[in-house]
Protein backbone atom coordinates (compact mmCIF):
# COMPACT_ATOMS: atom_id res chain seq x y z
CA UNK A 1 0.00 0.00 0.00
CA UNK A 2 1.35 3.68 -0.70
CA UNK A 3 0.08 6.85 -0.54
CA UNK A 4 0.54 8.47 -3.91
CA UNK A 5 3.20 6.40 -4.76
CA UNK A 6 5.21 6.89 -1.68
CA UNK A 7 5.75 4.78 0.92
CA UNK A 8 3.96 4.71 4.37
CA UNK A 9 5.82 6.69 6.73
CA UNK A 10 5.61 5.11 9.97
CA UNK A 11 6.96 6.66 13.69
CA UNK A 12 7.45 4.06 16.48
CA UNK A 13 7.94 5.62 19.87
CA UNK A 14 8.36 2.50 22.17
CA UNK A 15 11.36 1.63 24.74
CA UNK A 16 11.14 -1.53 24.19
CA UNK A 17 14.18 -2.69 21.55
CA UNK A 18 12.69 -5.98 21.22
CA UNK A 19 9.46 -5.25 20.73
CA UNK A 20 10.49 -2.17 18.54
CA UNK A 21 12.04 -5.13 16.42
CA UNK A 22 9.46 -6.84 16.21
CA UNK A 23 7.11 -4.43 15.43
CA UNK A 24 9.15 -3.49 12.46
CA UNK A 25 9.70 -6.84 11.00
CA UNK A 26 5.63 -7.22 11.22
CA UNK A 27 4.75 -3.55 9.62
CA UNK A 28 7.44 -4.39 6.94
CA UNK A 29 5.66 -7.90 6.34
CA UNK A 30 2.12 -6.33 6.50
CA UNK A 31 2.74 -3.48 4.42
CA UNK A 32 5.48 -3.46 1.91
CA UNK A 33 6.57 0.11 0.94
CA UNK A 34 7.25 1.97 4.41
CA UNK A 35 9.80 3.42 5.84
CA UNK A 36 10.09 2.90 9.73
CA UNK A 37 11.98 4.99 12.30
CA UNK A 38 12.36 4.13 15.86
CA UNK A 39 12.60 5.90 19.07
CA UNK A 40 13.09 4.26 22.20
CA UNK A 41 11.53 7.23 24.42
CA UNK A 42 9.13 10.12 23.93
CA UNK A 43 11.64 13.24 24.17
CA UNK A 44 13.68 11.43 21.37
CA UNK A 45 10.85 11.26 19.13
CA UNK A 46 9.82 14.91 19.69
CA UNK A 47 12.80 16.17 19.61
CA UNK A 48 13.11 13.98 15.58
CA UNK A 49 9.66 15.49 14.86
CA UNK A 50 10.86 18.82 15.67
CA UNK A 51 13.31 18.47 13.30
CA UNK A 52 11.01 17.21 10.92
CA UNK A 53 8.78 19.92 11.12
CA UNK A 54 11.54 22.65 10.93
CA UNK A 55 13.23 21.32 7.94
CA UNK A 56 10.49 19.88 6.06
CA UNK A 57 7.37 19.39 7.42
CA UNK A 58 6.19 17.12 4.13
CA UNK A 59 8.27 14.52 5.64
CA UNK A 60 6.46 13.77 8.58
CA UNK A 61 5.07 10.46 9.53
CA UNK A 62 1.68 9.14 8.22
CA UNK A 63 1.70 6.92 11.35
CA UNK A 64 2.70 7.70 14.70
CA UNK A 65 3.00 4.74 17.25
CA UNK A 66 3.28 5.39 21.09
CA UNK A 67 3.76 3.07 23.73
CA UNK A 68 2.12 5.03 27.27
CA UNK A 69 5.02 3.84 29.15
CA UNK A 70 8.74 4.80 28.74
CA UNK A 71 11.19 6.46 30.68
CA UNK A 72 12.64 10.32 30.24
CA UNK A 73 9.05 10.67 28.55
CA UNK A 74 6.37 8.74 28.41
CA UNK A 75 3.20 8.46 26.30
CA UNK A 76 1.28 10.86 27.88
CA UNK A 77 4.25 13.72 27.93
CA UNK A 78 4.90 13.11 24.65
CA UNK A 79 0.92 14.03 23.74
CA UNK A 80 1.21 17.17 25.50
CA UNK A 81 4.68 18.05 24.11
CA UNK A 82 3.46 17.46 20.66
CA UNK A 83 0.34 19.74 20.80
CA UNK A 84 1.93 22.49 22.88
CA UNK A 85 4.66 22.19 20.46
CA UNK A 86 2.10 22.39 17.40
CA UNK A 87 4.69 20.08 15.70
CA UNK A 88 2.31 19.12 13.30
CA UNK A 89 -0.11 22.05 12.50
CA UNK A 90 -1.45 20.06 9.09
CA UNK A 91 -2.31 16.65 10.62
CA UNK A 92 -0.60 14.67 8.58
CA UNK A 93 0.18 12.30 11.64
CA UNK A 94 -1.95 10.12 12.91
CA UNK A 95 -1.23 9.30 16.30
CA UNK A 96 -2.20 5.37 17.98
CA UNK A 97 -1.42 4.26 21.51
CA UNK A 98 0.01 0.82 21.05
CA UNK A 99 0.37 -0.87 24.87
CA UNK A 100 -0.11 -3.47 26.93
CA UNK A 101 -1.99 -1.76 29.20
CA UNK A 102 -5.13 -3.52 30.00
CA UNK A 103 -6.59 -0.47 32.30
CA UNK A 104 -9.52 0.92 31.26
CA UNK A 105 -8.50 3.95 32.28
CA UNK A 106 -5.42 4.51 29.72
CA UNK A 107 -7.88 2.93 27.01
CA UNK A 108 -10.30 5.77 28.16
CA UNK A 109 -7.58 8.63 28.39
CA UNK A 110 -6.18 7.66 24.97
CA UNK A 111 -9.44 7.97 23.45
CA UNK A 112 -9.78 11.56 25.27
CA UNK A 113 -6.98 12.92 23.00
CA UNK A 114 -8.16 15.03 20.04
CA UNK A 115 -4.44 13.80 18.71
CA UNK A 116 -5.38 10.22 19.28
CA UNK A 117 -7.06 7.61 17.02
CA UNK A 118 -7.69 4.61 18.67
CA UNK A 119 -6.04 2.24 21.24
CA UNK A 120 -4.32 -0.67 19.92
CA UNK A 121 -3.40 -3.67 22.52
CA UNK A 122 0.07 -5.36 22.11
CA UNK A 123 1.15 -7.92 21.16
CA UNK A 124 1.03 -6.08 17.55
CA UNK A 125 0.46 -8.55 14.93
CA UNK A 126 0.35 -8.87 11.07
CA UNK A 127 -3.82 -8.83 11.22
CA UNK A 128 -3.36 -5.56 13.55
CA UNK A 129 -1.38 -3.74 11.39
CA UNK A 130 -2.76 -4.48 8.16
CA UNK A 131 -6.45 -3.57 9.91
CA UNK A 132 -5.17 -0.41 11.41
CA UNK A 133 -3.62 0.95 8.15
CA UNK A 134 -6.81 -0.40 6.10
CA UNK A 135 -9.42 1.58 8.36
CA UNK A 136 -7.40 4.52 8.22
CA UNK A 137 -7.07 4.31 4.31
CA UNK A 138 -11.28 4.19 3.79
CA UNK A 139 -11.35 7.94 5.60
Amino acid sequence: MTINNKPVSVLLIDDDEINNFISIKLIKKALLNTEIMACVNGKFAIDQLSEIQRKDPDKMPDYILLDINMPIMNGWEFLEEFKRLNIDPAGKSQIYIISSSVFSNDINKAKSYPLVKDFISKPLNVEKIKELFEVENQD
